[in-house]
């Protein structure tokens, strides 16, 4: 393999799940390896340490072997060794094929992996596979119509919050989420010691589902058709579907209370909280200088949180909460990706926070999905833009409400009961944005710093 292995580097620095320095990969070497299939193709499953500028990760590779090229499987071509043509496994489908069967009762053990496949649930064995588009940060692969495998590229150590809250919501009977069908762990080398970690995660296919962010981004389009409309007089008003949406992320909130253990933040708590929430600020000032003139009213809403005195309570969340992580089926809105922050470590992101969190990472993309026309097809020059942009802060507030009293109707709690908190988490997120726009999307940056300076100026 070690051909394959050195065909790596130059391959991980375009792939967009790659989330490595600017400079690519420094150094690939394996750390766990497993011939999935000896035939033809030979399939492989790598786990690879790459080292880069920002530092050190472990991203999985699976790997088909072909004794002849290809055509159909060019574009994922890393190259030629000895041994044949080497291609990315997950977008081959004989090897994917043999991915699937090792979830079977009967499938040779393979060493350093362990399949595990829930009691009553049928495995679409001998379904070709599709890779889904628009995945960023793993690779999922649909079997027929009936199951997805998220195959998690970047992996850590310990159980993944996307399998651990799956598994704990389809035990307690959650409808409001993908039945889990099973799930992958392995083990590899770190340090000399051997850990285990999350691989990959089997659930049910949600085939006639509707991207929550295209559903609400659908309506802003209407409303922007429609400027001198009101956005509750606009056939693609979203409100509703805002308000149902609120009611399932309250029932999901609930159920993971119930099953999962929960606590309280004591006021010494919520004090470091408030200060890494201001050193996370004060970084990013030093990034974006754009931020300077609102800090001050930034920093009161985290002093507000310092002065807090009672205890909050606190629980597993979802930990990334967005419009592009809820789907819109038939029966309702579904909750997926559990993951929680990708780039935080699996034991921070397990921890538990209170679930206004969510809530105000909700609200944030209302925000981003009312404010995205105004910098793709609107921009400041447009003679429309100003009354656009008021358009969409109607939008923005609208679907917030609708959010927030459909959550309160389907849970003891109305985030709004908490401002502090939820000003401190919002701002939190905004903050958060504007880092990661100004890196990743700089054309987009005026989204986030709207944000802020209305943040700054609600007291």
């Amino acid at each position: 393999m070690s051909e394959a292995v050195a065909l790596l580097p130059e391959w991980l620095r375009h792939q967009h799940w790659f989330t490595g320095g600017r400079s690519g990969p420094l150094g690939v070497r394996p750390v766990a390896a497993a011939l999935l299939h000896d035939g033809e193709p030979r399939v492989w499953h790598l786990l690879t340490e790459v080292t880069h500028d920002d530092g050190t990760d472990i991203y999985q590779v699976p790997l088909s072997v072909h004794s002849q090229r290809s055509d159909r499987l060019d574009h994922v071509r890393l190259g030629h060794t000895h041994d044949g043509h080497v291609y990315d496994a997950l977008h081959d489908k004989e090897a994917t094929a043999v991915l699937l069967d090792h979830f079977a009762d009967d499938a040779p053990r393979v060493e350093g992996l362990r399949f595990h496949v829930k009691a009553d649930v049928e495995v679409p064995y001998g379904e070709p596979s599709l890779v889904l588009p628009g995945e960023h940060h793993n690779t999922s692969l649909a079997y027929g119509d009936s199951a997805l495998l998220k195959v998690f590229r970047r992996v850590d150590a310990g159980l993944n919050p996307d399998v651990e809250l799956h598994e704990a919501l389809s035990e307690a009977g959650c409808t409001l989420v993908a039945p889990l069908m099973g799930w992958v762990d392995g083990d590899w080398s770190a340090d000399d010691v051997t850990v285990t970690g999350s691989l990959a995660m089997l659930r049910g296919f949600l085939t006639t589902a509707s991207d929550g962010w295209a559903l609400a981004t659908a309506s802003v389009r209407d409303l922007y058709a429609e400027g001198d409309l009101h956005a509750d007089e606009v056939g693609g008003d979203f409100a509703a579907e805002a308000y149902r949406l609120g009611m399932a992320t309250a029932r999901v909130h609930e159920t993971l209370a119930e099953v999962l253990p929960t606590g309280t933040m004591a006021a010494s708590e919520l004090h470091a909280l408030a200060d890494a929430m201001t050193g996370r600020l004060e970084n990013a000032i030093a990034l974006v200088p754009e931020l300077e003139p609102f800090a001050a009213g930034l920093r009161a809403h985290y002093d507000a949180l310092r002065e807090r005195h009672d205890p909050v309570t606190v629980q597993r969340i979802h930990g990334s909460y967005h419009l592009g992580q809820v789907l819109r089926t038939v029966l309702g809105w579904k909750l997926i990706d559990f993951e929680g922050e990708l780039m935080a470590p699996v034991a921070d992101r397990r921890a538990m926070h209170s679930p206004v969190r969510d809530v105000a990472q909700m609200l944030r993309s209302f925000d981003y999905a009312a404010r995205h026309l105004l910098v793709t097809d609107h921009p400041p020059e447009d003679p429309a833009h100003d009354q656009l942009a008021y358009r969409a802060q109607e939008w923005t507030q609208r679907n917030s409400e609708a959010f927030c009293n459909g959550y309160a109707s389907a849970a003891q709690l109305d985030p709004r009961d908490e401002p502090e908190l939820l000003a401190a988490y919002e701002t939190d997120t905004a903050v958060y944005e504007v880092v990661f726009e100004a890196r990743r999307r700089p054309s987009w940056l005026p989204i986030p710093l709207a944000a802020v300076e209305r943040l700054a100026h609600a007291r």
